[in-house]
């Protein structure tokens, strides 16, 4: 079974909740949501690490400082498998393949599944995606 994994900042101050005194309690609660969202994505709450990133300090000086960062993982999704072009007989003989049409492709027009329009996904902010997500709906 492969897993694809997401890493996210975890969260640096609280979240004011209803009888949520504390420091303690209100982070407690920041890091609960921030598990809670990710996980009605379908993702599982691994671990947690703290790892050292070099920031820049100043005009030239460099210090280390040390980022928490939260691990989720699940299950990848099967690729689907594409039967080859040279392979018509193949193609000819599945019902499930879908038909093409003899049209000619419009100039500037790129073939579905070719990298050229895809992006990569942003992994570090979950609320960018959010957000990415809301423009693309609209």
């Amino acid at each position: 079974m492969t897993y694809e994994y997401r890493v996210v900042p975890a969260p640096t101050k609280g979240k004011r909740g209803k009888g949520l005194r504390s420091t303690a309690d209100r982070f407690a609660n920041a890091l609960s949501l921030a598990i809670n969202e990710m996980a009605a994505e379908g993702w599982e709450y691994l671990r947690t690490d703290t790892l050292p990133a070099e920031e820049r300090q100043g005009l030239t000086g460099r210090t280390t400082v040390f980022q928490n960062m939260l691990v989720f993982r699940r299950v990848a999704e099967a690729e689907a498998e594409v039967a080859p072009q040279d392979d018509a007989e193949a193609v000819a003989n599945d019902p499930e393949a879908p038909e093409e049409s003899a049209a000619p492709a419009l100039p500037g027009v790129e073939a579905p599944g070719r990298r050229a329009g895809l992006k990569m996904p942003r992994l570090a902010n979950p609320l960018r995606a959010e957000r990415e997500k809301d423009v693309a709906a609209e």
